[in-house]
């Protein structure tokens, strides 16, 4: 009794809130829009398939309303809106067997890890894969922009996730909505301008982006080397001697 006692103290003013969306760029949309309402903490995001994602805060129990009033609103007006939650007072236990503990401690790791950070996040969303690689090569080439990663949900539902200036981004996105629809089936898009620290250190990362970036060495031209000329036996006495083993 006196550790549960001690494990309800230590949560008292805290609280968790969840707000779930049928979209991977919704529901980093939605986060984006917790985080600038008030003072919370993204954990980060639990996908269970079917295109289903939520995202999932921290911090005191009133910040946590707040946020999740403004992360229904955001998702509502993206028209993928699932459900809602706040969980006030969880205990230890809860955030020990949910992967929300373990991804405080790897949100404090990886502070400082991105490369990318300070830059507008674009995310097009398709159904089928080669409708966002397509979408990815229309938009690399459409403007001064970096592909950071991918993300698969589930329903065949694929993100592919963009960063750069604000400019460059939209007009980015733009081009891989055509080259998507063209291809396939276009879902959803997301542009967001300034995110804030807490969506950067979630959002995925390409593995290419963390470590030291190795040059890709492709020969541009080959050179033909003139090799050195053999001389041929002469035919008649090849001849000559296949008569002479007969005898």
């Amino acid at each position: 009794m006196e550790g549960q006692t001690r494990s309800s103290e230590d949560f008292r003013d805290k609280a968790l809130g969840l707000v779930s969306t049928r979209s991977f760029p919704a529901i980093v949309g939605t986060a984006d829009a917790m985080l600038k309402t008030s003072g919370v903490t993204l954990v980060g995001y639990e996908k269970i398939g079917s295109g289903h994602c939520t995202a999932i805060v921290r911090g005191g129990i009133s910040d946590v309303r707040l946020a999740v009033d403004a992360g229904a609103r955001a998702a509502t007006e993206y028209g993928e809106l699932i459900a809602t939650s706040v969980i006030a007072r969880p205990l230890a236990n809860l955030e020990v067997v949910l992967p929300i503990g373990m991804r405080l401690a790897q949100l404090t790791q990886r502070q400082g890890e991105s490369r990318l950070s300070k830059q507008a996040i674009g995310l097009l969303e398709t159904r089928g894969f080669p409708a966002m690689v397509g979408a990815a090569d229309a938009m690399l080439k459409a403007a001064d922009v970096q592909l950071s990663a991918h993300e698969i949900i589930g329903s065949g539902l694929c993100t592919a996730i963009i960063r750069g200036a604000v400019a460059d981004v939209a007009m980015a996105i733009e081009a891989g909505m055509h080259e998507a629809e063209r291809i396939g089936e276009l879902n959803a898009v997301m542009v967001i301008p300034r995110p804030m620290e807490d969506l950067e250190q979630t959002l995925p990362i390409a593995s290419c982006w963390i470590e030291q970036p190795q040059p890709l060495r492709i020969p541009t031209a080959v050179k033909e080397v003139e090799k050195e000329l053999v001389a041929l036996p002469d035919l008649n006495q090849l001849e000559v001697l296949e008569v002479l083993i007969e005898e």
